[in-house]
């Protein structure tokens, strides 16, 4: 029988250096009139920030922000947002920073038109049409770091402050209207975030190359994706300076977003919950879960990885690729085990069962049953 499936791409981008300059240009183009600059705790008191403030004033749309944004964003979080939304009657948001900041802001977008609760909207099969599209705000996204590609996707991540549970949010007008991928706006990260981001990127695509399901477009983005972080990562953590790796690191991220649309797995059905209930850097969770994930599903992927492998210019296969990945890790100071990361065996039984739920579990090449994942729980700790 031959493929079907239905197949989705995403927004219009301004991609180059310097063009946070156009950030009023593109709220025209959006709608908006008095957006919220929506960040987190961290990137609000940076000049980066201050700039982008700086051009909302000078063109007469105000410098309205909301920063109350933890690392792990929860619907604490949200309803603060989407307070100072209704507030200051603002009619769009600018979701800045890294994936903590472009999720909530998206998410204060997407609730402050809403009656029910955010939980009500999972990405769950068309819970999505309970939502009122009409009353969704129009989103601009201006990513700060090179990893989460949430510039360019229709869902955000939100924990629940009760469970601690990560859910996944999702809508199709939760896709931002006009994205600014503006390399320089990256240039200030530190190295670990920098590390941690960019193997964030290499998961996105990796997962998607190595998914069961159809979709040959992203396919090959995945896989030009690997390559380009391959080529980058190493270069922009020796020199954070370096503008034309850092542009190319921003757009392996926005190709890993659109890739895993064609699935994730079980690196991020771990990583979700790890990071929900030790608050661990989720990029930096998914380099550290990465190898004992391929070896469990090397009986399904070792052909597909190793035509990966060959393509970009790793000798060996499976085994090639495998030690690659060890190599990168060590290289950029990726801890070994999730112990490090203060993980520890206490909590297995309870993020098995996380793990089993999360959606990106149903994308791993292997099925995941609560023997192997509890399995892969041991190995990575």
């Amino acid at each position: 029988m031959s493929p079907r499936a239905n197949w989705s791409y995403p927004t219009a981008i301004r991609f180059g250096a310097g063009r946070i300059s156009e950030l009023a240009e593109a709220c025209a183009a959006a709608g908006m009139k008095k957006p919220l600059l929506v960040t987190d705790r961290g990137l609000a008191s940076l000049p980066i920030t201050a700039n982008a403030l700086d051009l909302l004033e000078a063109a007469g749309l105000g410098r309205a922000m909301f920063s109350e944004v933890d690392p792990n964003p929860n619907d604490i979080n949200l309803a603060a947002g989407v307070a100072v939304f209704k507030a200051g009657g603002h009619d769009g948001v600018i979701a800045f920073g890294g994936g903590s900041g472009l999720d909530l802001g998206k998410l204060i977008a997407f609730q402050a038109g809403q009656s029910r609760p955010v939980w009500d909207f999972e990405d769950i099969g068309d819970w999505w049409t309970r939502a009122n599209g009409d009353a969704i705000a129009p989103i601009i996204a201006v990513p700060t770091t090179a990893g989460t590609g949430s510039e360019v996707g229709r869902a955000g991540v939100l924990t629940n402050s009760q469970t601690h549970v990560k859910k996944i949010i999702f809508h199709p007008k939760l896709l931002p209207a006009v994205t600014i991928c503006d390399p320089e706006l990256t240039v200030g990260m530190p190295k670990i975030i920098t590390v941690g981001t960019g193997m964030d990127a290499f998961a996105h695509c990796l997962e998607a190359y190595s998914s069961p399901f159809y979709h040959p477009m992203s396919q090959g983005i995945a896989l030009e994706g690997m390559r380009l972080v391959k080529e980058n990562l190493p270069l922009v953590v020796a020199d954070g300076s370096n503008i034309d790796a850092r542009a190319e690191m921003m757009s392996a991220a926005a190709m890993g977003a659109v890739a895993f649309q064609k699935g994730l797995g079980a690196i991020h059905a771990l990583s979700h919950p790890v990071g929900a209930v030790y608050n661990t850097h989720h990029g930096m969770t998914n380099a550290v879960v990465m190898p004992p994930v391929l070896v469990m599903n090397r009986p399904v992927i070792e052909d597909r990885i190793a035509r990966a492998a060959a393509y970009m210019g790793i000798d060996g296969g499976f085994d090639g690729f495998y030690e690659y990945v060890l190599k990168l890790r060590a290289d950029l100071g990726v801890p070994d085990k999730l112990a490090e990361l203060g993980v520890g065996r206490d909590r297995i039984d309870e993020m098995t069962a996380m793990a089993l739920e999360d959606p990106s579990a149903g994308g791993n090449p292997v099925t995941l049953t609560t023997e192997n994942t509890k399995a892969l729980f041991e190995a990575c700790i």
